[in-house]
């Protein structure tokens, strides 16, 4: 069978491909918003790409949520909230700035039992590792995952990750835990910031930064309570 795709049909497919798992109202709100029947206008081409086999979709939830035609997540896996959890995510960063870099379910130290945070992105010229918590867990767990991220740090090796500048010193992401639930977790050598949602960082960054502009030049200190987000771009 001969056809052409769009570009548009292009990044649809490359964005559920990197995003393992995407609502149609998602989809909506990021590639069809301008259109005069933005719904009417997805609907039709999500069936148009199933039908072309470039796509799998899952009518388990409602709106129907599509998948890479190589998924390897049953279609009533619950790993498929863990998916759109990280989308919405990304959605909510969106409404601020694009993040850039993104990747899901990041592996950085390419080794079993490392790190593994959810997403990495550079947002508003800063980078990010984030941990979605969709359940509650022990703060000793908490800490057992905040001691691997201080683990990688005095490793060195995310000196070389590909997405460092080029032209400066590298930087260690600050490590975002989105969750509902505060837990008394720390670190003397990386940023933890712990937040209900993107929203909520966003607006804890603008206060800080207005007591910053009234207060007098101080050195800035790295903690969990306070936070720098570079906003000159990367």
């Amino acid at each position: 069978m001969s056809f052409r795709l769009s570009q548009r049909d292009k990044d649809i497919i490359g964005f559920i491909n990197q995003f393992r798992a995407v609502d149609r109202d998602s989809l909506v709100e990021l590639f069809f918003k301008q259109l005069k029947s933005p719904i009417n206008a997805c609907n039709s081409v999500m069936v148009r790409l199933y039908r072309l086999g470039l796509i799998e979709r899952t009518q388990q939830y409602s709106p129907t949520v599509y998948l890479p035609i190589d998924a390897k997540i049953k279609k009533n896996s619950q790993k498929i909230l863990h998916f759109l959890s990280i989308l919405d995510i990304y959605k909510q960063m969106c409404t601020y700035s694009t993040p850039k870099q993104v990747i899901v379910e990041d592996k950085p130290t390419g080794k079993k039992g490392g790190i593994e945070p959810d997403l990495f992105c550079i947002f508003k010229g800063s980078p990010f590792w984030i941990e979605i918590q969709r359940n509650q867990y022990s703060e000793q767990k908490m800490q057992a995952k905040i001691n691997l991220y201080e683990e990688f740090f005095f490793s060195d090796e995310w000196k070389a990750l590909h997405w460092q500048p080029e032209d400066r010193s590298a930087i260690f992401p600050s490590v975002i835990l989105i969750t509902p639930v505060r837990y008394a977790v720390h670190s003397d050598h990386i940023r933890i910031i712990q937040v209900a949602n993107i929203h909520e960082l966003m607006e804890r960054y603008k206060s800080s930064s207005e007591q910053q502009r009234d207060a007098k030049p101080i050195k800035p200190v790295v903690s969990s309570g306070r936070i720098k987000i570079n906003l000159t771009g990367w």
